[in-house]
């Protein structure tokens, strides 16, 4: 419980996870109100375009849960580079336990506010569509259910592998950007290796957490549904947590 109220206190008195919270919370609203905004007016008639609740919520689960594993890494990587970690470590010798009690708190507290964001998100969109557009904005159903609760589940995911990131890499800038461009870059080069890449996407972990979130697709050849994609997910960011939790015990700080 002592680990956790430190980690506590070094997360809420931070200055960079205030302006991350807030950037977060910019994003998920703005894109939400700007990507309604944009529909309506590019939609009319026949051609009217419905908005649906994943892409309501686009902005929290795209850019704001982005953010918010930047946010998780410097966590990390801000104690070893002022060398905070080697007080935490002589205070905690056992340092799996900070690095646990780091990702409960910065997971726990990102799942909470992606969950009061994707409420919101969808609700802002609900209010500013027009009759046509917001016509499928609804929560009937199991898959515009799931576009709502999967995103604090995929941020959750995305904080462990984003600790896990900064404990193995434990510098800022190499870390930020491996957690940037592995979702936005690296995987989505594979849509150019033709019938190679089609056949790897279903493998990509990041391609299987989209699938997962409802997300529009570049491939159909699914091996498995969305739960089965969140397993898959779930399943890559044990192995990168997990990778961590040992090489933490083994360098030194």
């Amino acid at each position: 419980m002592g680990v956790l109220a430190a980690e506590r206190i070094k997360l809420t008195s931070t200055k960079s996870t205030w302006w991350c919270s807030a950037i977060i919370i910019a994003l998920g609203l703005g894109l939400a109100a700007l990507v309604t905004w944009t529909i309506n007016l590019s939609s009319s008639g026949d051609d009217a375009i419905s908005l649906t609740p994943a892409m309501a919520v686009s902005g929290v689960s795209g850019f704001g849960v982005m953010v918010l594993m930047i946010m998780a890494t410097l966590t990390v990587t801000n104690e070893y580079r002022f060398g905070i970690i080697r007080t935490t470590f002589q205070a905690t010798p056992h340092r799996d336990r900070v690095i646990l009690a780091k990702a409960g708190v910065v997971g726990v507290v990102g799942a909470l506010l992606t969950v009061a964001l994707t409420f919101a998100a969808y609700l802002v969109a609900k209010v500013l569509s027009s009759p046509e557009t917001g016509a499928d904005l609804t929560l009937s159903g199991a898959d515009n259910w799931r576009a709502i609760y999967s995103v604090p589940i995929y941020a959750f995911l995305c904080v462990l592998f984003a600790i896990g990131i900064g404990v193995l890499v434990r510098q800022s800038a190499a870390a930020i950007s491996l957690i940037v461009l592995w979702p936005l870059l690296i995987e989505n080069l594979f849509m150019l290796f033709g019938n190679f890449g089609r056949d790897a996407i279903p493998f990509l972990p990041f391609m299987n957490a989209n699938h997962f979130l409802g997300a529009d697709s570049p491939v159909d050849n699914w091996h498995w549904g969305p739960w089965g994609s969140l397993l898959y997910f779930a399943g890559f960011v044990a192995l990168v947590f997990g990778a961590a939790m040992v090489l933490v015990n083994r360098r030194d700080a």
